[in-house]
Order: structure tokens, then sequence, then C-alpha cells
């Protein structure tokens, strides 16, 4: 999804040569597989958008694949590039990188202060293993390697599984087919009270690319977070309640919310401090209420193609 969108931005902004592969093309679990990748194709930039991800019952349900996966994708990626010699690479985190009680907003500068969350931990130490190797080769190899921590990104070319996708994709899934079916009601998990910040993801597009293209000369890792990793987000949550009041009203469900409060709720809050980015001239232009209705059409659109991502 997110790696799409950059496309999308690269192929506008032109004068690139666009390297890509597709996972049936290229394991990035395979340590050997990406070397030879590398050596062949010989990219001036990196940007490291692939990963395993999901929601919580995912998180739960898959913590061995979640850590290993993530954390190879991290080491042969960035190793093999820095082998080859790219000087500039960019790779995406995730919020949840954050301690699980951390004051809201999360500002960079929490990150390992504190316990993490336990439902996502696994794919948690995994992101921050990624920070910590492009810290590595920047000191070591004087490489130019950045780390952006998204929040939680939805929008076109996103996964509706209705159990491994992530909370939004999965709520417009089950709301259109509840609205398609005349279902008297909908079940969300949990109690609807945690609260969770969303970004489309063209705004993150967006971000990624400034953040690539920003001039760090003047900046200090001892004493500003930057050059280890910045928060993008879009500085305003929602609870879930009202997210799914929201999903409802774009797809057009009548029926109740019901709330399965056996189910777990997961952190609380979770909202970026974005003033970082914000001060150095970026910041979301994209409202959550535009994004659900603009991806609302988009899966329309999948749907009578056939071509919904649901895995």
């Amino acid at each position: 999804m997110v790696g799409g969108a950059i496309l999308r931005q690269l192929g506008v902004r032109g004068g690139h040569t666009l390297i890509t592969a597709t996972s049936a093309e290229l394991d990035l679990t395979n340590q050997a597989a990406v070397a030879a990748f590398m050596q062949d194709k010989r990219p001036d930039v990196v940007i490291l958008a692939a990963a395993k991800v999901g929601g919580i019952v995912a998180n739960n349900t898959y913590p061995a694949q979640f850590i290993y996966e993530n954390m190879m994708i991290e080491a042969n990626v960035i190793h093999q590039a820095h082998l080859v010699g790219v000087q500039s690479l960019l790779q995406l985190g995730s919020s949840c990188i954050y301690p699980r009680d951390v004051a809201q907003p999360m500002a960079e500068d929490a990150l390992l202060t504190g316990i993490l969350e336990p439902t996502n931990e696994p794919y948690a130490v995994a992101k921050i293993a990624g920070i910590k190797l492009c810290e590595s080769y920047n000191r070591q190899y004087g490489r130019d390697y950045r780390s952006v921590m998204p929040t939680n990104l939805y929008g076109p070319g996103d996964n509706f599984h209705p159990e491994n996708s992530h909370v939004l994709p999965a709520l417009m899934r089950r709301f259109h087919e509840a609205a398609q079916t005349g279902a008297p009601e909908v079940v969300i998990w949990g109690s609807g009270k945690p609260r969770r910040e969303f970004l489309h993801v063209d705004d993150m597009a967006a971000a990624s690319l400034f953040v690539m293209d920003l001039d760090t000369r003047g900046y200090e890792a001892e004493t500003d977070p930057m050059l280890s990793h910045i928060n993008v987000g879009s500085g305003v949550d929602v609870s879930i309640a009202e997210l799914a009041q929201m999903v409802a009203e774009v797809t057009g469900f009548q029926g109740r919310l019901a709330f399965d409060t056996s189910k777990p709720d997961g952190t609380m809050r979770k909202l970026m401090d974005v003033s970082r980015l914000k001060r150095m001239g970026w910041e979301a232009q994209i409202t959550l209420h535009d994004g659900i209705a603009e991806t609302y059409g988009w899966y329309l659109e999948q749907l009578e193609k056939g071509a919904v991502r649901a895995k």
C-alpha cells in the first residue's frame, strides 16, 4: 500500500529510474536473494516500505512470523544496500515502537523509555531493530539512513481481510457487507473507547519523500532525534466508536453498532507528536472523513473488478 503510493508520487515527480520487485519476484527474508538483487540493480537510493503487517488479531496469532519476517527484511535490505554503496535509504517503521504507557502525544524521544504493548510487542521490537540498524550504519559507516514512524495508515491498496487487516479496512469491509445484506448490527471488537490516529497513504507517501529530501546539515543526533527517526501522522485522533460511526455513514449502514468487550482493546490511546515534522515544513492534507470516503470509492471499484486484497 505505502510502496505503491510512493511509486505513484515518484512517477509524477519524474527524473528517476524506478526499480521494483514484487514479493513473488524477490523474497526479502532471503539473504542470498536480496544480495543478488542489490548486486544486479545497484540502486542509488532505497526506500524500504515492505513489511509484514496486520491488526491486533494477526499480531496475537502470528507473533513469531511478525518478529522474524520483519527483522529479516530490515537486516537484509539495509545491510545489502550498504554493501553496494547505497548512501541514502529511508525505512518505514510504526508508531507501536513507543512504550505502552507513554505520555500522549508520543514524541520521538520516548523510544525505549518503557514497556511495550504486549499485543504487538514482537512487531514493535522488529521495528525498533530497524531504527537501530539505520542508526548503526550511519554511525559506523557515515551513511544517511533515515527512519519514519507512521501512525495507522489506510487508503488504496490496503488489505481488507476481515480478521488479519488493520481496524479501518476491516471495519469498512464489514460495514459494507452489512449494508448490502441489511444486517441489523455490526459487532466491533473491544469497548470502542481506545483512540487511534489515522493517516491517508498518499499523505504518508508525500511525507516520506519530504523527509528523504530534507537537508539535515546542522542537526546533531545527540540533541535532535531527526537523524534517528521522525514521526509522521495527522496529529488528530478519534475513538474506535467514532471511527466506526464514520465508516457506517460512508458505507450507508443503518443498523446498530455493538461492542464485544470480551475482546482486547490494546493500547487505550496512540497519538503521534508530529510537531517536529510540522516545524520542518510538512503536515497532513487529507481529512479522515474525506480519506475514508475516497478509500471506500476505491474499494467499490476493486470489488467490481474482483481485485480486493484480502489475505
